[in-house]
């Protein structure tokens, strides 16, 4: 039977589709990745849904038809591209697209239409990876800290791993061998929200504008009083709470600030909130997701975690943009293997789960 298996990913940023070709046997073998860009009509339509504005049920479904289906042209791209045949794939990970997250009332909607996509690409599809868990009682995420367990196996302990997307997720990982994973908060989504309406670009190159700005302390007090920070974990969060809504709330109590400004200040609120949230020193952090891109984010988590090696995961081989999409290529073979997805320490369900569901080829 063939043993490669294709991950997709598009987050909370809503950028772009990330696929990973991925071999597990059993140590990872990343064998290609791939990035394709939402339209800019379909991203715009993508975050009117997200961001709350009414919706109509016609509406959504045409919206979930056109992703979908961008989705289908964009493996069969990837097919191409790398002169693959759908045989040869053993099965897809599809995440789909988040369009709300409430574990607050157990429930969470992916949107995505994973028959369209077995249908075209003609490769079975594992998908609806986080309502099982949240039927267990848990929160439906974080998902990838079972697939952060399988990759540090071989690792000294303490050790963490950090996925700064939209929202910054952890794993951490004690000699003992316990293990606790949780959303920080923030990591890209706030400071992508905010230089999109001010500068008109979807994020924040290597947080070169951040730097231009300064960091405001009342602000930053402000923004980590918010209660989430203080939650103790099993906790999951997403654009419902972090948005600009949110921030605007808090702007409103501070003195008139340039717009420079708030986003240091935002990097800074995405720096300290997840060390924050590092009690224990460990051996080393490792970073993945987007906001691994972010110079000055990096360089402000290397300086508040001064006794812990803070690096990359592409220093261990692992492509840092590309690791949710490895992640639910994971989910997909853990799925056909009838063995778990999740982490009850992590997400707080009663107990181990078999994630999602079989779209046959």
């Amino acid at each position: 039977m063939n043993d490669l298996y294709l991950g997709l990913m598009s987050g909370t940023s809503v950028d772009a589709l990330d696929v990973a070709l991925c071999r597990f046997k059993p140590e990872i073998e990343i064998v290609a990745t791939a990035d394709y860009a939402f339209p800019i009509e379909l991203r715009q339509r993508i975050n009117r849904a997200c961001l709350d504005e009414p919706i109509k049920l016609d509406e959504f479904l045409l919206l979930e038809r056109d992703y979908s289906q961008f989705v289908a042209s964009s493996v069969t791209s990837f097919l191409t591209e790398h002169t693959l045949e759908p045989d040869s794939i053993r099965a897809i990970g599809f995440h789909g697209q988040t369009l709300r997250h409430r574990p607050d009332i157990a429930c969470s909607l992916q949107m995505g239409n994973p028959n369209l996509l077995a249908e075209r690409s003609r490769i079975c599809v594992v998908a609806d990876f986080r309502r099982r868990d949240l039927a267990a009682g848990g929160e439906g995420a974080p998902l990838v800290p079972a697939f952060h367990k399988y990759l540090v196996e071989s690792l000294d302990r303490p050790v963490g791993i950090l996925n700064l997307g939209g929202i910054a997720n952890l794993s951490l990982f004690n000699e003992s061998g316990g293990v606790l994973g949780f959303d920080t908060g923030p990591a890209n989504t706030l400071m992508d929200q905010w230089i999109e309406i001010h500068r008109g670009v979807g994020y924040d190159e290597r947080g070169q504008w951040a730097a231009s700005g300064h960091l405001n302390e009342p602000l930053l007090k402000a923004m980590l009083a918010e209660p989430y920070f203080q939650r103790s974990a099993p906790k999951s969060t997403g654009r419902e709470l972090f948005n600009l809504t949110w921030l605007r709330t808090i702007l409103e109590q501070q003195e008139p600030l340039s717009p420079a400004d708030v986003q240091r200040t935002l990097l800074e609120l995405t720096a300290q909130s997840l060390t924050q949230s590092i009690e224990q020193p460990l051996t080393q952090l490792i970073i993945c997701g987007g906001g691994a891109e972010n110079s000055l984010l990096m360089e402000r988590i290397r300086l508040l975690l001064p006794n812990t090696k803070v690096h990359t995961s592409d220093e261990l081989g692992w492509p840092a943009s590309h690791m949710e999409a490895v992640a639910f290529a994971w989910l997909a073979k853990r799925h056909l293997e009838c063995q778990a997805g999740n982490l009850p320490e992590a997400t707080g369900a009663v107990g181990p789960r078999i994630l999602g569901a079989h779209y046959p080829a």
